[in-house]
C-alpha cells in the first residue's frame, strides 16, 4: 500500500486519476480488498479528501455496476452471481423492499458490494432506491475503512484508535456472518 500510493504521489495528478480509477475497477473486480485501494487514495490525498474520492468513487462504481446488470450483462452478472447462494434469496427480498436491503447489505457486510450492486441491477428495485440505499450505506463503512488504511499508515501515532475502528469492523463481520447464517439455515 505504502510503494503503490508513494509511485502514484510521485506522477502527480495522473497518480490521482489513477488512484480514483483503482477505486472504481475496485467495484468490479474485488479481488483486491477495498481498504488497500482505499488506504492508497488516504495516501495520496489526505484522510478528508481520501475518503470523499474513495466514497465518491465507490458510489459511482456501484451505479455503473448497477445500469450494467440491468441493460447489458444480464448473463454474465447471473454467471457471476452463482457463486454466491445467498444472493438469490437477497434478490427475492430486494424486489419487495429494496432500498432496506440494499442499505442493510451497504452497512452490515452480508455480501460482498459487488454482488448487491450486480444483484440490484438484476431486480425490479427502483434506481432510486438502490440510489439512496447505497449512499447512505456506504457512508459509514467507506469512512470506516479509510479511517482504518489511514490509522495503519500512521501506527504509531493511531495504535488505539486503529484497535477500536479494526473491533468495529470485525464485529460488523461477525454480524454479517450470523445474519448470513440465519438466512441460509431459513433457506433450507
Amino acid at each position: 500500500m505504502s510503494q503503490l500510493s508513494e509511485h502514484l504521489r510521485n506522477l502527480g495528478w495522473t497518480g490521482k486519476w489513477i488512484g480514483m480509477a483503482l477505486i472504481l475497477l475496485q467495484t468490479f473486480f474485488p479481488f483486491i480488498p477495498f481498504v488497500l485501494v482505499a488506504g492508497t487514495n488516504v495516501a495520496i490525498f489526505g484522510i478528508e479528501w481520501g475518503f470523499i474520492v474513495n466514497y465518491a468513487m465507490s458510489c459511482l462504481g456501484a451505479v455503473v455496476s448497477f445500469f450494467i446488470a440491468r441493460y447489458y450483462g444480464h448473463a454474465w452478472v447471473e454467471k457471476k452471481l452463482q457463486k454466491f447462494p445467498l444472493v438469490s434469496q437477497f434478490s427475492e427480498r430486494m424486489d419487495k423492499h429494496g432500498f432496506v436491503y440494499v442499505l442493510l447489505g451497504r452497512l452490515i457486510p452480508i455480501l460482498p458490494s459487488s454482488a448487491i450492486n450486480f444483484a440490484a441491477g438484476l431486480t425490479r428495485i427502483r434506481f432510486h432506491q438502490f440510489l439512496w440505499g447505497t449512499l447512505i450505506g456506504k457512508l459509514p463503512i467507506v469512512f470506516l475503512e479509510s479511517m482504518i488504511a489511514h490509522d495503519l499508515f500512521h501506527f504509531h501515532k493511531y495504535k488505539g484508535r486503529l484497535l477500536l475502528l479494526l473491533v468495529v469492523f470485525v464485529a460488523l463481520i461477525v454480524i454479517g456472518s450470523s445474519i448470513k447464517k440465519v438466512l441460509t439455515s431459513s433457506r433450507k
